[in-house]
């Protein structure tokens, strides 16, 4: 188990959190679905600058008796010619708040990374729509993906998953059951601090039940919202780590936060995959909370993780380039991270 000994917050996260404390708000576990939505848009700020791509196109899919909205974007870092690989992306907010302009910054970005496509997924939310209405859209996102990779200008051999928080509960979730129902197939996933154990009860979840950002009771209010009855918990598609086999899911990069209650749940994941025989790449990161991408505007780490994370995708498909190969991500022209706006400069409108 890792070590529980308290380890110092990041002074750039500290600045961010004492801007958040400056307006003073109720737990957000007592607040309304509708009001934690709101104060999820809000986090959307901490972004920082808008990272230029080369096309940004909505659109849908159909998946049984409703449509699901995607994002699609094509990064300028992609070379034209032949299809290119692509990432079926998860965003964060505990399956109620987030939607494809919450997290547009993590698009963009491992797109540009990755030189990948990245489609967004705006996945149906609890409580109007509980589990497993949000894995039953990821899982036909993928298999749309598949089946329209002609018109997406993709290569249907070529997908990866990224998720954030929720979204990497998901991502998780989308590769056991792409195994689990014979495909598609998966090349890579990226999961950033995800939910992968609903009965976890390690370490962390006490060292860090009082946040910062969530905390315990806000983990248990998401759970509330999301699951039909407790017991539903045990499901793998709840808690991809109590899956009985593991063995043959895609190579992964997995991102956990020093100081998050889900840490020691992401850890084990980790572990049984490794286990398992998955190649596993994990990025522990000391001194950040749950959600520390977010702050990407004012965070070094959130920045360079969230790179990390773009390259380790891009990695995953460079291996397939034939001559491109053999240079691995040490052979590649190291891309300028994108840059933070400075403070209390407005957030430039979004590019279509």
């Amino acid at each position: 188990m890792p070590d529980s000994t308290p380890t110092p917050l990041d002074p750039q996260i500290q600045a961010v959190l004492e801007d958040l404390a400056a307006t003073p708000a109720p737990a957000p576990n007592t607040l309304t679905v509708a009001e934690n939505r709101a104060a999820g848009r809000a986090f959307a700020s901490f972004a920082g600058d808008v990272v230029p791509v080369r096309e940004v196109r909505d659109t849908t899919f159909r998946n049984g008796d409703h449509d699901v909205p995607v994002r699609v974007y094509t990064p300028l870092t992609l070379a034209a010619g032949a299809p290119a690989p692509v990432t079926v992306f998860l965003h964060g907010g505990g399956w109620v708040f987030g939607d494809l302009d919450s997290q547009d910054h993590y698009a963009r970005v491992v797109a540009t990374r990755s030189r990948t496509v990245v489609v967004s997924v705006d996945y149906r939310l609890a409580p109007e729509h509980r589990f497993p209405g949000a894995v039953e859209d990821a899982y036909a996102a993928l298999r749309w993906v598949e089946r329209d990779a002609r018109a997406l200008g993709v290569d249907p051999g070529r997908i990866a998953l990224f998720g954030e928080s929720a979204g990497g509960n998901l991502a998780a979730v989308t590769a056991q059951e792409a195994k689990r129902r014979g495909g598609p197939a998966v090349a890579f996933q990226a999961l950033a601090y995800p939910a992968t154990d609903r009965f976890d009860d390690g370490a962390s979840m006490y060292d860090n039940a009082a946040g910062p950002l969530l905390t315990r009771p806000w983990l248990e209010w998401f759970w509330g919202a999301y699951l039909n009855t407790p017991d539903e918990g045990a499901d793998p598609r709840v808690s991809p780590l109590r899956a009985d086999d593991l063995t043959g899911l895609p190579a992964a990069f997995v991102v956990t936060a020093g100081l998050d209650p889900l840490r020691d749940q992401g850890v084990r994941y980790v572990e049984a995959l490794r286990a398992a025989g998955v190649p596993v790449t994990h990025r522990a990161v000391e001194g950040v909370p749950h959600a520390f991408l977010s702050f990407t505007r004012d965070v070094r780490v959130a920045r360079d993780v969230l790179n990390e994370t773009g390259d380790a995708i891009g990695a995953a498909f460079a291996c397939g380039r034939g001559a491109d190969a053999t240079r691995g991500t040490a052979g590649r022209r190291r891309r300028a991270p994108f840059r933070p706006r400075p403070p209390g400069r407005s957030r430039p409108r979004r590019s279509r």
